[in-house]
């Protein structure tokens, strides 16, 4: 049995169910009389979602015809389906699903702040697929703060390291981490081509950076990984961290970033970050050498 054999049933089911669900009232309409079950009938998921009776017959019979994305939505509203439902719609219909462009997520709650807070001394981040910064640890502050970025109105990763000067930027081998970064961006803006809020961030970017419109116009694509990337902070000197990415559950196109240390003169240089973090002081490089101590005989181990 192929694919398309399987999911019709399962939508024939799905729809009925949550037609069954959904009274008159619910829409606007009187109860009329002799109805025999509580929900909707075909007819009236058909007249309020614009399309032919028989169509919507034969898409609840799961018989083989094709829908299109307005059609779904169309019927999605009038079965008043929330965004898994109306995600599942689309999967079993076949049609590919584009996620409601005005719900990309803006913020995170409690429980994914305290899971970046946890991680601390490891530094932790929380992105959306335009790399805007939705959450920060302690330790990512400390590592990333970029003085020079302070007075952005643009909480972005890509905005900061494009717009600050290459002496204050924290990313080393620009040359080599932003053309990813800006790689990765594009393989997310497939999704969101023609939507105001991307655009005029492209449109912004290229403006404000000359470098960011010459990879941009470059067309490469990239999905993101695990990177060693190398920083630099006036405080401690160069730290070289594996940046891990990992997805979050009812949070779509968003992603926490972990960076672990990669050798252990960049461990000791985060510690040392933390155990400094009010006020932050530049140290010697025997200081340096002194917490590295301090730490390998801690962690004899490692």
């Amino acid at each position: 049995m192929t694919t398309t054999q399987r999911r019709r049933p399962e939508l024939a089911a799905f729809l009925r169910g949550r037609r069954a669900r959904v009274t008159p009232a619910d829409v606007g309409m009187p109860p009329g009389f002799r109805r025999r079950t509580p929900g909707l009938r075909r007819e009236e998921v058909a007249q309020l979602s614009g399309v032919g009776v028989t169509w919507y017959t034969w898409l609840e019979q799961g018989r083989p015809i094709n829908a299109s994305a307005q059609v779904l939505d169309a019927v999605a509203r009038t079965l008043r389906l929330d965004p898994p439902e109306r995600e599942h719609l689309y999967r079993l219909a076949e049609v590919p699903f584009e996620p409601d462009p005005e719900r990309m997520t803006q913020t995170v709650g409690p429980e994914v702040q305290g899971i970046i807070d946890a991680l601390d001394p490891m530094p932790a981040v929380v992105y959306n697929s335009r790399y805007d910064v939705l959450a920060t640890n302690p330790a990512y502050r400390d590592l990333f703060t970029v003085p020079q970025a302070r007075g952005l109105a643009v909480p972005n990763v890509l905005w900061t390291l494009f717009t600050v000067s290459e002496e204050t930027c924290p990313l080393v081998h620009r040359e080599r981490e932003l053309p990813v970064m800006v790689a990765t961006l594009r393989s997310h803006y497939g999704r969101h081509v023609g939507e105001p809020a991307w655009e005029g961030f492209v449109r912004r970017l290229s403006a404000a950076s000359p470098y960011f419109a010459e990879l941009w116009a470059s067309g490469e694509v990239i999905q993101p990984g695990r990177r060693v990337k190398t920083f630099r902070h006036e405080a401690v000197g160069e730290v070289r961290l594996n940046s891990q990415s990992l997805s979050v559950d009812g949070m779509p196109e968003c992603r926490i970033v972990v960076y672990t240390p990669e050798d252990d003169m960049s461990r000791a240089r985060i510690a040392l970050l933390r155990q400094h973090r009010e006020p932050l002081w530049p140290p010697t490089e025997e200081g340096v050498h002194e917490i590295i101590r301090m730490w390998q005989t801690e962690n004899p181990a490692s």
